[in-house]
């Protein structure tokens, strides 16, 4: 793997020697860069292969942020406000080190790493305005919607965790990042609804805690338990505990309607699933890795999240395929061992392990009598 990184040594060298061209003796040579405009380079179809999202959504982005990009003066030739929008979208569309994403810009690496966290930052202060729990109002649309999908009723939203690959944070606690695959990763909770929005991320657990105790403290958990949402309820996998909130499906499902409720809760919890799919799709650094500092990984995480349900709200299509991108993630598959896969069933020792509250079992099993019967 090693080998698709040497030709970093030859920019890095390229990037030294303008450094040293442009300060010769004590006096610094002022260098004008010119930098391309994708939106007249590139067509609809290649655009939204490289920055994963549409022209029309990337203008509506920048406006959206212009205020808090815009430098006051043209001194020193600033960094545009597209542009700043277009290399953190480069960036979440490889994953790549930033010196590369600042060659293919004309900006230097040091500007790329801090345009990135200015850009990740804001849009992750967008998310109570993207990332939204079903309301009063809402919630018969979102039940609806579920319903639609196998005949599942009262649901309206479907939780599961996925691993986001990082480097390794350092420090004393960074053991405690390590996944049960061996490497280091944030474990990140998610709730969906039916059209694939992220309705609630939690975006700060490492990788070695289980899915049920991010949930168990989780502010979304305290506010069922509380009674502030007082109708519907979750579905979950087995490595949940079963609450009158978060149904589960049944481990030795035995009458015919039992297997009927398995089946509709696998369809209808497949959503969660799907919308871990697409999202890595769209924002393949999700899936190469973040190689920055943990606080920043949890905010890229939650940026990619508020720009899928922006992307989602837009459009039900998902962007054209990086041929590049797909070929470098088959190799890191081979050369990396296997991740943990979004779909991949709940280990036996951690279904053991549950605590199934004894009414949220007497409600399972109301629920399969009064619909799967």
């Amino acid at each position: 793997m090693a080998a698709r990184f040497d030709v970093l040594d030859g920019i890095e060298d390229e990037m030294m020697y303008l450094e040293h061209a442009n300060h010769c003796g004590n006096n610094r040579i002022g260098v004008i860069v010119e930098r391309g405009d994708p939106f007249e380079d590139l067509g609809d179809r290649k655009f939204e292969e490289r920055f994963r999202l549409s022209k029309e959504t990337v203008w509506w982005l920048v406006d959206q942020m212009n205020d808090r990009l815009e430098f006051p003066t043209n001194r020193n030739n600033p960094v545009s406000p597209m542009n700043r929008v277009l290399a953190t979208l480069r960036s979440y569309a490889t994953g790549a080190f930033n010196i590369v994403i600042g060659d293919t810009a004309n900006i230097h690496r040091t500007t790329v790493q801090r345009i990135t966290s200015e850009v990740s930052e804001i849009i992750a202060s967008f998310f109570p305005r993207f990332i939204v729990f079903p309301a009063r109002a809402d919630l018969q649309n979102v039940m609806d919607g579920f319903h639609q999908i196998d005949g599942f009723p009262g649901v309206i939203g479907t939780i599961n965790c996925t691993h986001i690959r990082i480097q390794s944070p350092g420090g004393d606690n960074a053991e405690h990042f390590r996944n049960r695959k061996g490497y280091f990763s944030l474990n990140c909770q998610t709730i969906s609804d039916h059209n694939l929005l992220i309705r609630d991320i939690v975006a700060r657990w490492a990788g070695s805690v289980h899915d049920s105790t991010i949930f168990r403290n989780c502010a979304r958990r305290a506010q069922f338990e509380n009674g502030e949402i007082p109708h519907g309820y979750l579905l979950g996998d087995g490595g949940y505990a079963c609450k009158p909130y978060l149904l589960t499906p049944l481990l030795n499902p035995l009458t015919p309607a039992e297997q009927r409720y398995n089946r509709a809760h696998i369809k209808t919890r497949n959503t969660v699933e799907r919308q871990y799919g697409i999202w890595k799709r769209r924002f393949p650094i999700l899936s190469v890795g973040l190689r920055c500092g943990l606080q920043k990984a949890m905010t890229v995480i939650t940026a990619t999240a508020v720009l899928h349900n922006i992307a989602r709200s837009t459009s039900n299509e998902e962007p054209p395929e990086d041929p590049q991108m797909v070929r470098l993630l088959e190799e890191l598959r081979g050369l990396r061992g296997p991740d943990i896969d979004d779909d991949e069933p709940v280990p036996q020792g951690e279904l053991m392990q549950r605590n199934d509250a004894v009414p949220g079992r007497a409600f399972r099993q109301a629920i399969i009598n009064q619909h799967f019967q």
